[in-house]
Formats: structure tokens, sequence, C-alpha cells
């Protein structure tokens, strides 16, 4: 259960205001109305710099007169039965202080009751054939769930633009087909993944892991790595082809990648993303994490695969465009996701 919050929390840190009841949110959103737009971050709680990542790609895009709101809900729909809900982690004082560093206006951080007043709705959404593969097939449920908070919390803060992890890049994909499907009136916009100073991309779950745990578990950042560099050397073996008109030219597209924070392209990810040969990069990825799985303490695959972003299917080896690299696996009691996107076609 989440946390209960008294009926007016008011406020929190210098520059951030706590809510926890529907009503009172939706008196502040009234009163927070002006010529800005409005975005919302939603979370989980637990912020770290990737949450303060996208609060600040937020606070840009809407600017000082616009309105910046963070969701904090441990949303229950989307665990399955054994899964971490009972000791995921809740830090409420302390996801105030980041959200009101990195530049939040308000945080709603309702309890379940105020979210499902009549208990566990009846109706929900349905993620559909996207939402059962890869993750949806690991964890049933987890995307209904998922996508059945995401369309209230989208109702209850009303925003312009709604921001994004690409670390969850399954998750990502379904919340903008159901926004194209649905006709919400909102952008949904994806913001870069971040990574500690060891490439493992960060995660409210790292703190789980043991210090021997941690080491097994930069594979999957290292398994990226290295099937990107092996489709970046194929490419720079391949003819040389005109670029398409097509081929992706904005600074956060798939050609060029950001870094660590989104920014400067400091990770181990870092550089041009334009690959050839989706077989090769199939298999140096593989090859990185069948290494892992004879470690102490092992990697326990879930899964490697390159999917078609747009309905995560995965891409055959003439595949041209965008793809996504995608590794789940877990490490002791501990289950981590990374990808990074790929550009398939040489300029």
């Amino acid at each position: 259960m989440s946390p209960k919050l008294p009926p007016e929390a008011g406020p929190g840190e210098p520059g951030v205001e706590l809510f926890a009841r529907r009503s009172d949110f939706e008196a502040a959103l009234a009163r927070f109305a002006g010529p800005g737009r409005r975005a919302v971050v939603m979370t989980m709680g637990a912020l770290h710099e990737g949450h303060a990542s996208l609060i600040r790609a937020a606070r840009a895009r809407v600017g000082a007169e616009g309105l910046v709101t963070v969701t904090v809900f441990v949303n229950p729909l989307q665990f399955g039965a054994g899964e971490d809900l009972d000791r995921y982690p809740r830090t409420l004082d302390a996801d105030l202080e980041v959200a009101a560093a990195a530049g939040a206006d308000i945080v709603f951080a309702p309890p379940v009751e105020e979210v499902y007043a009549g208990g566990e709705p009846r109706v929900r959404m349905a993620a559909g054939p996207m939402g059962e593969r890869y993750e949806g097939a690991s964890r049933p449920g987890h995307f209904d769930g998922m996508l059945t908070v995401v369309a209230k919390l989208l109702h209850l803060t009303r925003p312009d633009l709604a921001f994004f992890g690409e670390k969850d890049a399954q998750q990502l994909a379904l919340i903008r087909r159901m926004v194209l499907d649905l006709d919400f009136p909102v952008e949904i916009v994806g913001v870069p993944t971040v990574r500690e100073d060891d490439g493992l991309a960060l995660s409210s779950r790292n703190r789980y892991l043991s210090a021997r745990e941690r080491s097994t578990a930069l594979a999957l950042s290292r398994a990226l790595s290295e099937g990107r560099e092996a489709g970046l050397q194929a490419a720079a073996q391949a003819p040389h082809t005109p670029s398409s008109p097509d081929t992706p030219s904005s600074p956060d597209s798939p050609s060029s990648p950001p870094g660590r924070d989104g920014r400067d392209g400091s990770d181990g990810l870092a550089g041009p993303a334009r690959v050839a040969s989706p077989r090769t990069v199939r298999a140096a990825a593989r090859a990185v994490l069948d290494a892992a799985a004879l470690l102490e303490p092992p990697l326990v695959l879930d899964y490697v695969a390159l999917v078609d972003p747009s309905d995560f299917t995965e891409v055959a080896d003439d595949h041209t465009g965008e793809a996504v690299l995608a590794v789940a696996a877990k490490v002791g009691d501990t289950r981590l996701i990374d990808n990074v996107r790929l550009w398939f076609g040489v300029a």
C-alpha cells in the first residue's frame, strides 16, 4: 500500500507543493492555471538522477510560466505475484528534495484509495499483443496495470506534455500507442537513459544489488555496447550509400544518442549509432550475456531482443530504420532491464 498522507499535506521542500488528496490537487491545478503549458512526470517514487533528468526536461520545455507536476504512486496493479510491491522503496521526503531541486512545482503523492476510490478497477486498459511480448511475457498483466494508471493520471493531471524515460522502452512504446489509438490530447516525450559512472542504467532497484551482484549486472550495459560497436564496425565496412531524406537528424534521434546525463555523450554507449547487420548486433550482445551466465553470481537472462519500436516485434536480418536492442535479466533476486536505440542503414 502507498503511505497514507494527511488530507492537506501542504508545502514540501521550498519551491514544491505536496498534495495527497485528489480534491486538493485539483484545486492546486486551478490555482496554477495560467498562460504556460502543463507537464507531468509520472514516478513510483525513490527518485534518482534519472527521474531528475525527466523533471529538468519538463521544466525546459514548459519554461518559467509552465507547470511541472511529479506524481509519486506505487501502482499495485502493475505488480504480479511474487514481485517486489511490499519492498519497493518509499522515500517521499527525499523525493520532495529531488523534485524541488530539478524544478517541479507540484508533487501529487496519493494513497491507493485516492487513485482507486472504488477498489481495484473493474474496467482496465488492455495492452494487447504488443504488451504480451518480452516484458509482458515475463510479467503477465504488468502493462495492463501500467496503462490503466497512466491513463488515470493523464486525466487527473491534464498535461500538455508527459515525460517518460527511454530505459523502459516497451513501456514508452505502449504509452505512445495508447495515446495515439485513444486520442489523448497530450504529447509523449521520451528522455534518454541516465547511467551511473560504471555504465549501469539508473534504477530504483540498483540499491538491492550487492557489490558482487552489481559487477555481474554490468554485463547488461556491456552487451548493449558490444552489440552496438559490432554494428558500427559492420557499417564502416559496408559500401557507402547516400543518406536518405528519412534519416533522423534531431538531437535526440538514434543517430546521435545522448550520454550518461542525457546531454553530453559521456557514457559507454555514446557516439554515432548508425549501424549495419542485425545478425552481427545480436551475436555480439548475446556473447557477452552468455559469458555473464558463468559468473558468480550468474546473470540469469530473460531475453535479449532486437525489436521494431513501433510494435516490439523482432526485426529481420535485412531490417533498415530504427530498432531497439533490449535486454532483461536477473542477478540474485533483482531483475534489471536496459536498452539502446540503433539505426540500421549506412549513411
